[in-house]
């Protein structure tokens, strides 16, 4: 029992250190990609981490959007943080999500979103995936279920969360 507990604690501490993989399962979370594969927008010390939530951009990369303001970079874990940063009122300008089949960025306007399929989401119960093509977002929901969407759609959801 003794040690059940004490493997509980550390897995419980290496999840919340940004360890890529589920202790539980030890399968490696959907969201991710390796430090090499991520691309970064943001500048300075704290450029891997989502300036909302603080949670590691590589980590949870598949689900990571970005915009700029007043001449500055953010680039956020999911789309739920991007909504939180609207919701302060601002007005953020050129929105892109990662396609989760290329790694790259691209337009939100332009992507086709996979919103509430069985693959975990990013600060929220509501998954929402970004893909470049109709085409990958319906082999996506075939496999995982879901609703294709447009990012306005994929926002409304988002703004449920709060």
């Amino acid at each position: 029992m003794y040690q059940k507990t004490i493997l509980s604690l550390v897995a419980a501490f290496l999840v919340g250190c940004g360890v890529q993989t589920d202790v539980a399962t030890k399968s490696t979370m959907f969201q991710s990609v390796t430090q090499k594969e991520a691309v970064l927008l943001q500048e300075g010390k704290d450029k891997e981490s989502c300036p909302r939530c603080g949670m590691n951009l590589p980590k949870y990369y598949k689900t990571n959007h970005s915009a700029s303001l007043d001449g500055k970079t953010y680039q956020y874990c999911s789309l739920h943080c991007l909504q939180e940063h609207l919701y302060d009122g601002v007005s953020l300008k050129n929105p892109q999500v990662v396609d989760v089949q290329t790694l790259q960025f691209i337009d939100v306007t332009k992507a086709y979103y996979v919103v509430g399929s069985s693959v975990r989401g990013t600060m929220s119960r509501t998954s929402k995936y970004a893909f470049s093509t109709k085409e990958g977002a319906e082999a996506f929901q075939k496999q995982n279920g879901g609703e294709i969407v447009d990012f306005y759609k994929a926002l409304e959801v988002a703004k449920k969360d709060f």
